[in-house]
């Protein structure tokens, strides 16, 4: 079995030994089918990447309430799932997971369109660097900044709606945000500024974030925390 998900568990641990309490991973799927000829977002998890996703569950950071969202499609719902079903099977305290919509490839406008922009291109990677130099037909896909930056405002509001205790104690916490491959390299490159060509995002691979020092930063798994914001250009800030 491949070991995905080794780096998602060694970057979470690493934020929580900062002293985090409360952090957000947006994460890609685990490992799924590639049926030739079916939809792309109908593929569902192999025996495989359902394995691998409740594994990843059993071994997060001990003493955290976990919960769980996850774009639509089947394969993010069940990766949500397990992974809470991991935690839980270890004794730990999940809460839920339910599907959202802003996890899913709503920067997509036009999947036809898109489809073809991505095979005159070669592929994902070259098609995602032509989306960020902005040589992608404008009614085919949202501007990258903003819909990376939407993603963020998310993510953000997650950790701006702690999970509470009777009597409000807050508790450790993690929310995880199961999306798709594209999702995590728009975000990373646009507010990271890792490029599409450092690595490929594999499955279970998983950006973090969190606040400290009253500002929001992400991290992943090549480099060190960065500052962040989930405010759009010219936007005025009335919190997120």
């Amino acid at each position: 079995m491949v070991d995905y998900g080794e780096s998602t568990i060694d970057l979470l641990h690493s934020v929580y030994d900062r002293g985090v309490r409360h952090a957000v991973a947006l994460m890609r799927h685990s490992a799924r089918e590639f049926e030739p000829g079916r939809h792309d977002l109908e593929n569902p998890l192999t025996a495989e990447g359902r394995e691998l996703a409740h594994r990843l569950g059993s071994r997060l950071p001990e003493a955290l309430t976990v919960r769980g969202y996850a774009s639509p499609p089947q394969r993010c719902m069940e990766t949500a799932e397990l992974i809470l079903a991991g935690y839980a099977a270890g004794g730990g305290e999940v809460t839920r997971h339910r599907p959202l919509e802003a996890l899913g490839v709503f920067y997509v406008l036009d999947q036809m369109k898109m489809w073809r922009s991505m095979n005159d291109a070669g592929g994902l990677p070259e098609f995602l660097e032509a989306w960020f130099r902005g040589a992608v037909p404008t009614d085919a896909m949202m501007p990258p900044d903003v819909a990376a930056r939407l993603v963020l405002r998310v993510m953000a509001g997650k950790l701006a709606a702690p999970v509470t205790r009777a009597g409000g104690e807050s508790v450790r916490q993690l929310d995880v945000c199961v999306s798709h491959d594209m999702t995590v390299l728009l975000v990373r490159d646009r507010l990271l500024g890792e490029e599409v060509a450092l690595a490929n995002v594999e499955f279970l691979d998983t950006l973090v974030a969190f606040e400290e020092d009253g500002a929001l930063w992400m991290t992943s798994h090549h480099g060190e925390p960065v500052r962040v914001s989930p405010q759009l250009s010219g936007e005025r800030n009335h919190g997120v």
